[in-house]
């Protein structure tokens, strides 16, 4: 000021013609200028607090995009109320929280940050922390902060924002929420309208003590995973109604520390359904409904139609409550609760802001269609269709018992039971032509059904439906290559045996890296590490009972060897050898059915669980 002062004072002498108010004017144009051609990438707006206007030479839309949310309407000098800004992307934006009688007052209270890549703290005034900015023009959707009410804070705050979408398209103090403090008295003027996108959200308190199934069945409609766990303990997936005259009070339990969900559906499909979330967001739960469309991530409403919401976060289990009207008309999307529906409940991670992922696994869903205000039931469900479950145990018949005993006879039982027959034949040739066909027939039914299930080839299951196309492929042409077996002695008979030997081997190798993949896809995942640990024991198995059963053969040969000379004179020939040791085999044979039958109900158990 003394500058332009001493300027406006110019004598004659030096020259100055340019008056104090022209100078001025001069200034502020220079000032505006810079501020326009930068547009305050960094976010530091000071020059804004007081109008929160951006100079960018144009003027601000009239109907805002964006809404100004927050988790309370009142508080008390020290509290903290969460403040969130959300809305289509926009470059720039700042937020300020004033007395709502006087918005043309200095910015009132403190902001703490979320997330300081995006948001920055200004000082407004002699307000230190009192405005939260952009750190740049990166895009962006969503905004959090905390406000912390100030002692000598007036009784009605009232929070403003201003949004830049573009360089010249930006909305000035978009009207928030009115938050007050306890007993505060009416306005004596009235207040500024806020925006009717202003969350109707209900107030939310803590619950004290967990969830019990107490009343399951007999006051309440339950469904539990594992059937009849107790959601107090930190394995179990729990989701109740229980009617209450004109409404439902639900709860909803499990093991996340980011979000839990359920969603009533016409079907077992995604797509079309009214959903209920509730979200950890930096240790605090939101509770929300949304709809579903499609399998698109879930779009939350604005309006929520909850009442009496409560929650719990202890020990990595998420606990919520809440009541809703049996029949909500005025709210789109929301299912009537005297109708039956299939439940789905899910779980999933939240990043900061409140942010969902797609569940990581397959959700739970009832196994029919229930009515949660009609008879009170106890009911489990699954996470994997019954389609894919009936694939995945057949499979493991197959690969695990069948097609594992049938190379087993084949290899090392030919000597054992050569003179025994069957029907004609070889019992060992029967045996084994017995389970490979068997084999077959498990493979080709079990190959059909996940196909049945997707009504088509399905886009997210990885590498495991390439792999089980080539096993089903080698499954069909090794019978194929049977049927064309050369004789006993006929020239190409070794060439098939090798044929044989090496299709075979190739499909059951690759059955087991596929039968790896699949236990963990979404629509069966078995529990992890467990499946892997033991398909690995399975396969440890089958190659430890392989290499002894070769070395007993091998330890056979050698005994009936006697060296005379530097030659080697063969007194038995090799299938006498081999039927010395008929009652070894036999014992191990037996071991290894019994082991692999254990392998075989450990899996079958654990789809049966899912």
């Amino acid at each position: 000021m003394a500058i332009l002062l001493r300027f406006g004072h110019c004598n004659r002498r030096t020259g100055c013609k340019m008056e104090l108010p022209g100078l001025a004017f001069a200034v502020w144009m220079f000032i505006c200028l810079c501020a326009s051609v930068d547009s305050y990438p960094s976010g530091k707006v000071r020059e804004a607090c007081a109008s929160m206007i951006p100079c960018h030479g144009s003027s601000p839309q009239l109907s805002p995009e964006h809404t100004i949310t927050v988790n309370g309407t009142e508080f008390k000098p020290g509290d903290k109320i969460e403040v969130h800004l959300s809305g289509p992307d926009f470059e720039g934006f700042f937020i300020q929280a004033r007395d709502a009688e006087h918005l043309d007052s200095p910015a009132v209270g403190s902001f703490m940050l979320v997330d300081r890549r995006l948001s920055q703290l200004l000082t407004c005034g002699r307000t230190k922390n009192s405005a939260v900015s952009h750190t740049s023009k990166a895009k962006k959707k969503y905004i959090k902060a905390y406000w912390i009410a100030p002692g000598d804070a007036p009784k009605r705050v009232q929070f403003l924002a201003t949004v830049v979408k573009k360089y010249k398209i930006f909305w000035v103090k978009i009207p928030g929420p009115i938050v007050s403090q306890p007993n505060a008295p009416s306005p004596t003027t009235p207040l500024h309208a806020t925006s009717k996108a202003i969350s109707t959200s209900h107030p939310v308190s803590y619950l004290s003590k967990p969830f019990n199934a107490s009343g399951c069945g007999s006051m309440k409609f339950c469904i539990r995973n594992p059937s009849n766990c107790d959601p107090e303990s930190a394995s179990c997936f729990f989701l109740s109604f229980q009617q209450e005259k004109t409404s439902v009070f639900i709860e909803m339990s499990g093991p996340s520390e980011g979000y839990l969900a359920f969603a009533l559906s016409h079907d077992q499909w995604m797509g079309g359904d009214d959903a209920y979330l509730c979200i950890n967001d930096d240790h605090r739960v939101h509770v929300s409904t949304a709809y579903l469309k499609g399998r698109s991530p879930p779009v939350l409403d604005s309006e929520n139609a909850l009442e009496d919401v409560s929650w719990r976060l202890v020990d990595g289990v998420l606990q919520c409550s809440f009541r809703r009207s049996t029949r909500l008309p005025a709210y789109k999307g929301r299912f009537n609760l005297d109708a039956s529906y299939y439940i789905f409940l899910a779980d999933g991670e939240a990043s900061e802001g409140g942010l969902i992922y797609k569940h990581h696994h397959q959700p739970l869903i009832t196994n029919g269609m229930y009515n949660v205000t009609g008879l009170p039931q106890d009911i489990g469900g699954s996470r994997s269709p019954r389609l894919i479950k009936a694939h995945g145990a057949l499979m493991f018949v197959a690969w695990i018992t069948t097609v594992s005993i049938g190379v087993i006879v084949a290899r090392f039982f030919k000597p054992v039971w050569s003179h025994s027959f069957l029907f004609g034949k070889e019992m060992w040739f029967q045996v084994h032509r017995m389970l490979m066909l068997t084999t077959v027939m498990l493979t080709s039914i079990s190959f059909v059904l996940p196909f049945i299930y997707r009504g088509g080839w399905s886009q997210q299951a990885g590498f495991h439906p390439y792999l089980g196309c080539t096993v089903m492929a080698l499954t069909i042409f090794q019978p194929l290559m049977a049927g064309f077996r050369p004789s006993r002695h006929a020239p190409r008979r070794q060439l098939f045996n090798w044929f044989h030997w090496s299709t075979g081997t190739t499909a059951r190798i690759l059955a087991v890296v596929t039968m790896f993949l699949g236990m963990d896809l979404p629509a069966l995942d078995l529990p992890d590490p467990w499946d892997t640990y033991t398909m690995i024991g399975f396969v440890a198995w089958h190659v430890s009972i392989d290499v002894l059963l070769e070395i007993h053969s091998y330890w056979l040969v050698r005994k009936v060897e006697v060296i005379e000379d530097d030659r080697v004179q063969i007194l038995q020939s090799l299938t006498s050898a081999e039927a010395e040791g008929r009652l070894f085999k036999q014992i191990v044979l037996t071991i290894y059915v019994c082991g692999n039958i254990v392998f075989l109900i450990a899996f079958l158990a654990a789809i049966n669980q899912i």
